[in-house]
């Protein structure tokens, strides 16, 4: 089976990391974003150590890195300062935990289409992030889709950075499900380069992190998608509490939707 990820449980931490054993899993951190919390130093050095006590191998789990209001393509100088400066908090969180890399957001600003924007965004994004990589170099760097209509501008990042080993794809496909449309041209154009899977349901309307199964997403059309790129990338059922997780990876389990892909 290929590397599964859940979001582990910090106030039933035993639980969850009994369940990550159970099916072979690893953990993808969803405590490091919050902007208040990423300026308290002693809440970020507890949770870090936290994590490091847990008698677990964590070299092959993943952070999602801050994402609110980070632009590093902005035309703002001081903006880009204080986006450069919340990512890097970010990796050296993840640098410090010795953990795969580091998950952010494109961030693009949704219907804003004109060439000149496009390009700034491709160019800007590039630049940074090749710069970071330099950086960190023991980290991986995964873009994920959030409020992108349609995959071009995160596809043309990604052809750009084909090269570097280090970068890929994170492909919410929840978000493209409830913003984009045509979910089969999502999925070509972007899992050639997807290295990270995000999964969870919803009515696709309203981004609802539900557990798999619960919603209207059709899972045997995910796997038909999956089949047809022959990806091997890593997933992260991202669902919150260990209910809504066991509730995932039964469903999974029952129909063999990836990583649980049946033959």
């Amino acid at each position: 089976m290929n590397e599964l990820y859940l979001i582990p449980d910090f106030d039933r931490i035993e639980d969850s990391v009994r369940l990550s054993q159970l099916y072979g899993s690893h953990f993808e951190y969803n405590d490091f974003f919050i902007p208040s919390l990423l300026d308290d130093e002693g809440w970020v050095k507890k949770r870090i150590d936290f994590y490091k006590n847990l008698d677990r191998d964590r070299t092959r789990d993943i952070l999602h890195g801050a994402f609110l209001d980070v632009t590093v393509h902005s035309e703002d100088k001081r903006i880009r300062d204080v986006s450069a400066f919340r990512i890097r908090q970010s990796m050296d969180i993840a640098a410090e935990l010795g953990i795969r890399g580091v998950v952010f957001h494109t961030n693009q600003i949704p219907n804003f289409k004109t060439p000149g924007y496009i390009q700034h965004w491709v160019d800007s994004n590039k630049a940074f992030w090749m710069m970071l990589l330099y950086e960190y170099p023991t980290l991986e760097i995964f873009i994920e889709n959030m409020f992108d209509e349609d995959p071009d501008m995160l596809r043309r990042l990604a052809v750009e950075m084909q090269e570097q080993e280090r970068f890929g794809i994170c492909f919410d496909y929840a978000h493209a499900s409830v913003f984009g449309q045509n979910i089969d041209q999502w999925a070509d154009r972007l899992l050639p380069f997807t290295k990270h899977i995000h999964i969870n349901d919803n009515d696709l309307n309203v981004d609802m992190h539900l557990s798999i199964g619960k919603g209207e997403i059709d899972w045997l059309q995910f796997n038909k998608l999956i089949k047809r790129s022959h990806t091997d990338s890593s997933v992260l059922i991202e669902v919150n509490g260990l209910q809504k997780q066991e509730e995932s990876l039964r469903y999974m389990k029952e129909y063999g939707i990836y990583p649980f892909l049946s033959n």
